[in-house]
This record gives C-alpha cells, sequence and structure tokens, in this order.
C-alpha cells in the first residue's frame, strides 16, 4: 500500500474562496480612499443669455467646487420656461431664483434659501428711452411694455401687479424672454417702455444705461437667494453656505460674487425674507408651469 504523501500548498477550494476575499477585500477599502465626490446641479434663472450666464457663473461654481470637494454641473437656460420646469419637478440640488420662483419651488418641493445678497434690495423698474416724452406710469395706458417673462418676479410679477392698479390694465405685454432683451428692445424703441431690476441694469455696458431712463421702480424686497433642495444632506448645505460666505473675505472671492450678484452673502431666511411677498396676492399673475418631466 502507498505511503500517503502530504498536500502542497492549499487545498483548492480553501484557495479559490480566500483569493475571493482577498480580492474583494482590496476593492472596497480601494473604495473607500477613491470613491468619486457626489455630483450635483447648479441652476441659474436665465436673466441674461446662456452664454453671458455661463461666463459670469463658471468661475463661481468651480470655487465652489474646490472649496466643498463636489462636483457642481453648471446649468444654464435660454428661458424661464426650461428653467421653472426643472425646478418645480425637482430636478436641480442648487439653485439660484428670483423670490418668487423660490415660493414656488418652496411648495412644489421644499427647496430651502440658503444665501442671499446682503449689500441691497432688489427693486424692479420701468425704464423708457432717454428722451421718450413719457414722465409717468399713467402715461404708459395703451402702451406696449416689455417685459422679460410671465413670471419673473420684479420685472413682471410684481410690475405688472402695480400697473393693473395704476392703468387699470390697459396696456400690452410682450415678453422677451431676458432683461438683457427688454433693455434692447427699449432703446430701440419697439416697445414704448421696459420693466427689469436694479441688478440686471447694474450689470449692463455704461453705454445702455446711459441711452435709458427710469420711469418708475417698485418697493425693495430680498434679492434672489441661492436655494438648494431638501434631499441634500444639511452638512453639504452648510458646506456650500460656508463657502459662499467665506468668498467675502479677500478680494478674489468678492469678485466672484459681485459676477454672480451675491455681494456681501448673508445667511437667507425663509420666513425672515420670503414669506412676505406671499401677501402681495400675486398669484393672479403667474403663468403656471406643467409638471413634467425632461
Amino acid at each position: 500500500m502507498a505511503t500517503p504523501q502530504p498536500l502542497r500548498g492549499p487545498v483548492p477550494g480553501l484557495w479559490h474562496t480566500c483569493l475571493i476575499r482577498l480580492l474583494v477585500g482590496l476593492a472596497l477599502l480601494g473604495a473607500s480612499f477613491s470613491a468619486p465626490a457626489a455630483d450635483y446641479t447648479l441652476a441659474v434663472a436665465p436673466q441674461a443669455s446662456p452664454a453671458e450666464t455661463h461666463r459670469r457663473w463658471a468661475p463661481f461654481a468651480e470655487h465652489l467646487q474646490r472649496a466643498t470637494g463636489r462636483r457642481l454641473q453648471l446649468r444654464v437656460y435660454r428661458t424661464f420656461d426650461e428653467f421653472e420646469t426643472e425646478l418645480v419637478n425637482g430636478l436641480v440640488d442648487f439653485a439660484y431664483m428670483n423670490p418668487y420662483h423660490f415660493l414656488m419651488a418652496r411648495k412644489a418641493q421644499g427647496y430651502l434659501p440658503l444665501v442671499r445678497d446682503g449689500s441691497r434690495l432688489l427693486n424692479g423698474i420701468l425704464l423708457v428711452r432717454r428722451d421718450s416724452p413719457l414722465q409717468s406710469i399713467q402715461d404708459l395706458e395703451g402702451k406696449v411694455i416689455a417685459f422679460p417673462d410671465p413670471n419673473a418676479f420684479a420685472a413682471s410679477l410684481n410690475m405688472r401687479a402695480l400697473l393693473q392698479e395704476t392703468v387699470k390694465g390697459r396696456f400690452s405685454a410682450r415678453y422677451l424672454g431676458t432683461h438683457a432683451n427688454v433693455y434692447r428692445h427699449g432703446i430701440l424703441g419697439s416697445v414704448a417702455a421696459g420693466a427689469g431690476a436694479n441688478v440686471s441694469l447694474a450689470r449692463e455696458r455704461p453705454e445702455t444705461r446711459a441711452e435709458l431712463r427710469v420711469l418708475y421702480e417698485t418697493p425693495g424686497t430680498a434679492p434672489l437667494p441661492l436655494c438648494a433642495h431638501p434631499r441634500i444632506p444639511a452638512a453639504q448645505r452648510e458646506a456650500v453656505t460656508r463657502a459662499v460666505l467665506e468668498m467675502d473675505k479677500n478680494d478674489d472671492g468678492r469678485s466672484l460674487l459681485k459676477h454672480v450678484d451675491l455681494n456681501q452673502p448673508v445667511r437667507a431666511s425663509y420666513a425672515r425674507d420670503y414669506q412676505p411677498l406671499e401677501k402681495l396676492g400675486l398669484e393672479k399673475y403667474v403663468v403656471q408651469t406643467q409638471l413634467k418631466t425632461r
């Protein structure tokens, strides 16, 4: 009878099991060190053209990426309708929006305000050509007035409500998509007047502003907030908030903030800053966005 030979190396089945466990362990260990940061979207209301919006906001988004360690995909839009559709469907994580868009987004999805400009209030402005014979808001009765979009807050919703009270709605509204388009049509004289906002007019070239004259200005309200969808973890919302507030502590950061109209940023509050707007009764002037997905 042959003498049994000692086994050389591990039993094949046991060796195979150990190898699998080792590989899985290494994969999990590697994932814990190299897993990519979660991606978030940053949507910006289309007050200007997509190219201009991207030029102003891309450096700001890149700074937030570095400061928070989270990748941000900047989303810009051709129309307010595109922006509103994604907003009310909760398709964007962070968004910079007008005050009434925030109220819409809060009602639809529970968006939370993070920061806003603390250096000035938001005023709607009604402009005419510098040489226009119109001297008062009453002179606009029966005239064509340009607005960016039906749901632009300061430049349209609030302004149209005030015009309805003053000239009893006897004017024609023409919607041109962006604040910049309104200003240019006003200069060309294709409309009697155009509605915009103090913050967007301040971004225009001096020669553009010189061709226009402010006929009327609405009372000031809290300016546009940077908001977050409630699905974003509280720690990440706070990281973005702190990163924006920190920008105000150096010249480079302040330059980025100026380009996105967040000068001297402060923490935003629904109750303090935006809940009072619900008393204005602007619902009847809102054009409802359909809850549809892309």
